[in-house]
């Protein structure tokens, strides 16, 4: 089958809802907070490989937080703009 043929058929992905929006907002702020906090806990004079790679590591981990309920604070701000 040719790729346009396979465009064609496949099913056109839907479109987020604007509560999934919010929510993906809402946990990027969040771990963007946490992201700040976990750095300000980390006063250490290090070669900047090793802090570029701890900043990276900062922010993932701020970011898995973040998803898993983090400090509430992306549930707070979905249920503040939605209107729950």
């Amino acid at each position: 089958m040719n790729p346009i043929a396979a465009a064609a058929t496949s099913p056109i992905p839907s479109a987020p809802s604007p509560t999934g929006k919010l929510r993906g907002a809402a946990e990027q702020f969040e771990a963007l907070l946490l992201g700040q906090i976990l750095r300000s806990a980390r006063e250490t004079d290090s070669s900047e490989a090793s802090d570029s790679m701890s900043d990276f590591a900062e922010q993932e981990l701020a970011t898995v937080m973040s998803r898993s309920g983090g400090l509430g604070i992306a549930a707070q701000i979905v249920r503040g703009l939605s209107g729950q």
